[in-house]
């Protein structure tokens, strides 16, 4: 037995032991892959931290492969070094819908990429980050859309991705300023849902010509086969009880009555309201109807923010007549953001805007919005830094899809889009501009005069076409330093 001095020493021995353990594991934690318990991981202080331009360097063996093999969107073995610190066997590949066809189509070379930290290895993370995108602004000569967006996101209170400007170099060469995109997956949903996070979909159409009722969010039946668009996409592997819960909640919402038991009613106001400002087609409001995330937990469905590189009006692609006037883009209705046969398959528009109560509580939080975004000098002052910060890198990207001076001009136009949106939502809130498309056609004349701007500039096809020469230059700068 010991004795009595013997164990003081030993429980001093002890805890100082324990200490030490505490200590190394604060320091280097996160090296071992051991995550912290708060929402607010390595990561997101690291690569995220959006005062500053980071940089990438991707080092991959035969890069004009890879760029040949784009298309095919298939995984290579990639070492990531960020900020300076080396990533071994991450997987790499190519990225995109439309965008990444159009850019091969073109025969560019600037695609934008996922990098996928346990792709290779179990268990890979960066700082507890599994997987990132890193946007390559494709019709956004302003490099600002998707950034803004998840600005707008972020200030209304909806579970957003993390964003950040890279320089991206390949194998030591220069290739271009990049937005990295934190990717809704694991880490995503722990940050934002806690440790008990609940399922995660991306639900995406099969093809422009099916019907895609499970993509727009519509009850069919009761069988889990019907829904492909939704449980082929699932980021978590759901059982049969996941999938039941999802599809009770798409049963409650096809009902239109106590939509507080199938979807979280606030957060989708709050996410409808930036959805609808920014004239955003290429998503759940378009004739596609996809480019969102959807959450679900305990049986309640949320909807998520992806993918803005066309928004503002910038979408055209699946749409029979596109619109481009900016008379009726600038003053596109809020409370009818899609033509009726669109609308009418939107459930998860459509039936929540049908309630009383939700209709006014969506109207209040557009105020809301333009006032504390726009009235309070947010986004003056949020174009301002980040155009500043990224100036002299746009002004150097050898794959840019535009000339500086189309950038200059793109963030000039995005400014005015913004501004005359603002001022023509402000007014059908107060009920000067009518504020449905039936209401519009017949008032033609009422409305925001914003003739002034030609949305063109803000990213168009025929920018694609000059990019070839300069990202044709590029590629081969890189592979004459490899």
């Amino acid at each position: 037995m010991l004795g009595h001095r013997h164990l003081n020493r030993f429980c001093m021995a002890a805890g100082a032991l324990a200490l030490l353990l505490v200590l190394l594991l604060l320091c280097f934690g996160e090296k071992l892959g051991l995550q912290p318990a708060s929402a607010n991981p390595g990561y997101a202080s690291r690569l995220f931290d959006n005062r500053v331009v980071h940089t990438i360097d991707l080092q991959v063996e035969d890069w004009g492969s890879f760029v040949a093999n784009a298309p095919q969107e298939e995984y290579t073995p990639a070492t990531v070094v960020i900020d300076g610190e080396p990533f071994y066997q991450v997987g790499l590949r190519a990225k995109g819908n439309n965008s990444l066809h159009l850019t091969e189509d073109y025969g560019l070379s600037r695609y934008s990429l996922k990098l996928e930290f346990d792709h290779y290895q179990g268990g890979g993370n960066y700082y507890g980050l599994d997987k990132l995108s890193l946007d390559a602004s494709f019709q956004d000569n302003s490099y600002l859309k998707t950034y803004l967006d998840y600005d707008m996101m972020s200030w209304m209170g909806v579970p957003t991705p993390l964003c950040s400007y890279v320089w991206v170099t390949v194998n030591g060469v220069d290739w271009g300023l990049f937005l990295a995109i934190e990717e809704p997956e694991e880490a995503f949903a722990k940050r934002n849902f806690g440790p008990d996070y609940g399922q995660l979909y991306k639900p995406d159409y099969r093809s422009l010509q099916d019907e895609n009722a499970d993509v727009a969010l519509q009850y069919i039946d009761g069988n889990p086969e019907s829904y492909p668009g939704i449980f082929q996409n699932a980021k978590f592997d759901p059982n049969l009880e996941d999938q039941q819960r999802l599809i009770e909640a798409l049963e409650v919402l096809s009902t239109r009555e106590n939509l507080e038991r199938a979807v979280d009613v606030d957060q989708l106001l709050r996410y409808f309201v930036v959805q609808v400002f920014v004239m955003n087609w290429d998503s759940y409001l378009g004739p596609t109807g996809h480019n969102y995330f959807l959450y679900e937990e305990d049986g309640i469905l949320q909807m998520l923010p992806w993918d803005y590189n066309l928004a503002f009006g910038t979408y055209a692609l699946g749409m029979t007549d596109p619109i481009r006037d900016p008379n009726i883009l600038i003053n596109f209705p809020i409370d009818t953001p899609a033509q009726g046969d669109v609308m009418r398959n939107r459930p998860l528009y459509h039936n929540l805007m049908q309630v009383d109560e939700n209709f006014a509580q969506y109207h209040q939080y557009f105020d809301q919005f333009l006032t504390g975004y726009f009235d309070s000098g947010r986004f003056g002052s949020t174009v301002a830094q980040v155009s500043a910060m990224i100036a002299p890198y746009v002004q150097q990207d050898p794959t840019a899809f535009c000339s500086y001076e189309d950038h200059r001009l793109a963030v000039n136009t995005l400014t005015q889009v913004c501004r005359l949106r603002t001022q023509s939502a402000r007014g059908q809130l107060q009920g000067e501009i009518p504020s449905t498309i039936r209401g519009q056609q017949e008032h033609p004349q009422v409305g925001v005069d914003a003739t002034a701007i030609r949305l063109s500039d803000l990213g168009d096809f025929d920018d694609l076409e000059h990019a070839k020469s300069k990202q044709d230059l590029a590629l081969a700068a890189v592979l004459q330093g490899t």
